[in-house]
């Protein structure tokens, strides 16, 4: 099944390759969708594709890339988009 999630990360994300790191966590996993740095300070994803694939990058966006500092995930189900990859946006 297909399932949709919009992703808001918290902590040390911006400036430490975050977005980077999660578009080849996502095209690893095949999960597709977008992440981009947010004005104030978090970084937001959507992400699409099969549910267990969402939910396996989503846990490790708790984790995120080494120089992360990761405090809270706030997740939505929101409605599937017409998403053939992942990108990166700015």
């Amino acid at each position: 099944m297909h399932i949709a999630r919009q992703v808001r990360v918290t902590g040390r994300v911006q400036g430490v390759f975050f977005r980077a790191w999660t578009a080849e966590q996502a095209r690893d996993l095949g999960v597709n969708g977008w992440v981009w740095n947010a004005s104030e300070g978090s970084v937001e994803a959507r992400l699409q594709g099969e549910e267990i694939a969402v939910n396996q990058l989503i846990e490790r966006m708790r984790e995120g890339p080494p120089s992360a500092k990761v405090e809270h995930l706030e997740i939505d189900d929101v409605a599937l988009q017409p998403i053939d990859r992942f990108e990166v946006r700015h």
